[in-house]
């Protein structure tokens, strides 16, 4: 997938202040310290201010913990207490560095850093560097694989894609670890490690990735923390100074920092201990990229005075969904099991979970679509409903179904939304013409701030529909259309605001990285899905081999599995559903069983202990798409070769993707022309109306009934209803719609 069309899909989450931490978009900075603590909750209260020695917050989901220690920081420099520049806060991603530099401006604290670890690191280090080593700092290695695969080639050793790819996350662990290349087949053998290959060739690969390093002056990401670790154990005035320009730190995530990020953080804090960490190692899922929770659960061990905090207020979460939350984690076995938090939600009822058991994995991507519309059509926006699964792999079937159905839908994971380049322009037409105010004939007679950015972005390629199809053009308009709504909601916010000041909010968004929402249905894996939250969630592929995975072995990777699961869980406000298909394909043998993760939670499973709170235990379970009373019928066979059919899109085709087409493809065109019509229309992408891979069927069987054409995957009844009649008469032979006379 090319990044243009991969970015158009993307899930952009408010990065600011979110619903359930009670604020709103554009707050008023509090006027005193003691305003910071408003609307605390006791327990939050507590950790705002604990502001001197060793503090260990343990923060369920959706407790507000961001909230917690961003208040903690800038009531501590409101009051005086804490100097802006003195304090380091870290975290892991970019997305949570910026929502936290956005919400300590927000509360008069802006000159607090906020950064990841890396981001952190590479900042001393580009500065020490002439300083310690001499010259200029090597160059930075942005993606590893290609140095990967020649080291490989050199070690004679062939890697396919995949192994390619896990070979290169393979070194990454090694090198967050302190493996060096010579102790790593050892060292994977102690770990109970699975390597993608055999571990000394992984490690004759790692040796010749380093020397090409070195022998080309590169560094990778890892090599910026090895790094800086080096300096500062190797040069005790370095060290000091660090040490004398920060002194108070804070740490988010903690249930995942490395071996060699807590290594970093000790040689930051040195023998002192204004040291506020947060976490819960519930949430540990990253363990395959070296993360542990042992830092977090040994916390108390290492410093015995520590003031901890416990965060169990949920405020994200009905009580319906933080009940099956906690009976997934009452079911856990392990070391993280035994310091669970037991969630308690702050939130009015809601519906109860909807367990679904369907007869194919088609059949329950075609299922959750019908539930997504139907949320939709009641009132749910499509940006507050997320489809997660186990991997990225089962994100095809969801894709083609919600297409399907008319749903616009986004993948997650894309570029940062203020790096794009149709943004950047954006952001340089918007400030010219709030430099030439009254002088630019573009904004004659135009007064209110929305309509003057819909005409500046007007020439930059927004319009008021957007355009058909996917591709570079709807990746333009979908980034515009998002800053039209920014400039919409800052309008309703700050009546009276000018285009300057929204240049103004623009340069500090992009600054800490706080990107508008752009609206559809989010598709991502459940490890991606983790600090999001959406007002519906769909779990979907729950059947054992997939959750838990396979290659989840030992009963420490199983219970990952169930904290991913659990992470899963906890992303939904209100609606939840968990569902799981008997078996693949159409036809197919019903030999898969649900996962076990949901034994005692699921009606019919067993009986849920008493893990929940406030007695909300009921869930409603369903079959659906006919599971459990199929017409038996045997597999979907290849119409050309006779092979039996397991994708979705060669089913849709009845045929192998490979195999010769006779398809009309002068048809195929005709439909292709009415289709750009109808989404034009209609206000839709193209895909909405029909895939390519519907009208491509559509041209290769040429349907003359309404009833041939329904046969076709992706014509269900409400597209035979509204578009059949159409369809049927180009088919037929006509060049147009209904409405055209010579049809």
């Amino acid at each position: 997938m090319d990044n243009a069309r991969h970015r158009s899909r993307a899930t952009w989450q408010h990065w600011g202040v979110t619903a359930a931490t009670h604020s709103t978009l554009f707050p008023q900075v509090p006027e005193t310290a003691d305003a910071v603590l408003d609307g605390l909750d006791p327990e939050q209260r507590e950790v705002a201010l604990a502001l001197n020695g060793p503090v260990c917050v343990l923060a369920g989901a959706g407790t507000g913990k961001t909230r917690a220690i961003t208040h903690r920081i800038a009531y501590g420099v409101r009051a005086g207490i804490l100097q802006p520049a003195s304090v380091l806060a870290v975290t892991f991603t970019n997305r949570a560095a910026g929502e936290m530099r956005g919400r300590l401006r927000e509360l008069g604290a802006g000159g607090v850093q906020a950064r990841t670890f890396h981001s952190a690191a590479l900042r001393q280090l580009q500065f020490f560097w002439p300083k310690a080593v001499g010259g200029d700092l090597p160059r930075l290695l942005e993606r590893k694989v290609q140095l990967v695969a020649e080291a490989a080639a050199r070690c004679r050793i062939r890697l396919d894609r995949n192994e390619l790819r896990d070979v290169t996350g393979e070194i990454e662990w090694a090198k967050v670890t302190q493996t060096v290349p010579a102790d790593y087949p050892a060292v994977v053998a102690k770990s109970v490690r699975d390597a993608p290959r055999d571990p000394a060739e992984i490690g004759q690969i790692y040796a010749m990735y380093e020397q090409l390093k070195r022998d080309r002056s590169v560094i990778d990401f890892e090599d910026v923390l090895l790094l800086t670790v080096g300096i500062l154990q190797d040069r005790h005035d370095i060290a000091d100074q660090i040490r004398r320009q920060y002194q108070h730190f804070v740490v988010d995530e903690y249930q995942d920092v490395s071996p060699l990020q807590q290594r970093l953080l000790d040689l930051w804090l040195g023998d002192r201990d204004n040291l506020c960490v947060v976490g819960d190692a519930s949430q540990t899922i990253y363990s395959f990229t070296g993360a542990t929770p042992d830092h977090l659960l040994n916390f108390r061990t290492r410093h015995p005075g520590a003031t901890v905090v416990k965060l169990v207020r949920d405020y994200r979460s009905t009580p319906q969904v933080v009940h099956l939350a906690n009976g997934l984690l009452g079911q856990a076995r392990g070391r993280a099991a035994e310091h669970r938090l037991e969630l308690i939600s702050q939130r009015d009822p809601g519906p109860d979970p909807v367990y679904t058991e369907y007869a194919d994995e088609p059949t329950e991507a075609e299922g959750t679509a019908r539930r997504i519309r139907d949320l939709i059509a009641a009132g749910v926006p499509a940006g507050e409903i997320a489809v997660l699964y186990r991997i990225n792999a089962q994100s095809e079937v969801y894709e083609q179904a919600l297409a399907d159905a008319g749903v616009p839908y986004q993948l997650r994971g894309a570029e940062r939304f203020f790096e794009r380049q149709e943004v950047r322009e954006a952001g340089i037409a918007l400030r010219g013409a709030a430099r030439a105010g009254g002088n630019d004939s573009l904004l004659d007679d135009v007064e209110d701030l929305p309509a003057q950015v819909r005409a500046v972005l007007s020439t930059k390629g927004w319009t008021g529909q957007p355009p058909t199809g996917s591709g570079s053009v709807r990746d333009r308009w979908e980034s515009l259309a998002a800053l039209v709504r920014l400039a919409e909601d800052f309008a309703r916010a700050k009546p009276g605001a000018t285009l300057s000041d929204l240049v103004a909010e623009l340069d500090e968004r992009a600054a800490a990285q706080h990107a508008p929402t752009v609206q559809g249905v989010t598709l991502a894996s459940l490890h991606a899905a983790k600090g999001l939250e959406w007002d519906a969630v769909f779990l979907v592929g729950l059947t054992e081999g997939m959750m838990p995975i396979t290659y989840a072995k030992t009963d420490e990777q199983v219970e990952e599995e169930r904290r991913l699961l659990y992470v899963g869980v906890t992303r939904a406000r209100l609606h939840l559903t968990l569902s799981w298909a008997l078996s693949r394909s159409p036809g197919g043998r019903a030999s898969r069983r649900p996962s076990h993760f949901l034994k005692g939670l699921r009606p019919g499973s067993g009986t849920l202990g008493a893990t929940g709170s406030g007695g909300y235990g009921s869930a409603s379970f369903e079959r659906g798409g006919g599971a459990g009373r199929r017409k038996p019928r045997g597999p979907v066979l290849c119409r050309v070769c006779g092979a039996t059919l397991t994708e979705a899109g060669a089913m849709k085709l009845m045929r192998c993707e490979d195999c010769p087409s006779d398809m009309d493809e002068a048809l195929y065109e005709r439909l292709r022309d009415w289709r750009s019509d109808q989404a034009r229309e209609l206000g839709q992408p193209a895909y909405c109306v029909f895939t390519d891979k519907t009208l491509m069927a559509i041209a290769e069987r040429v349907p003359s009934t309404g009833g041939e054409l329904s046969s076709i995957s992706g014509v269900g009844a409400r597209k035979l209803d509204r578009f059949g009649d159409e369809v049927l008469a180009i088919c037929a032979g006509g060049v147009g719609g209904a409405g055209d006379e010579e049809s």
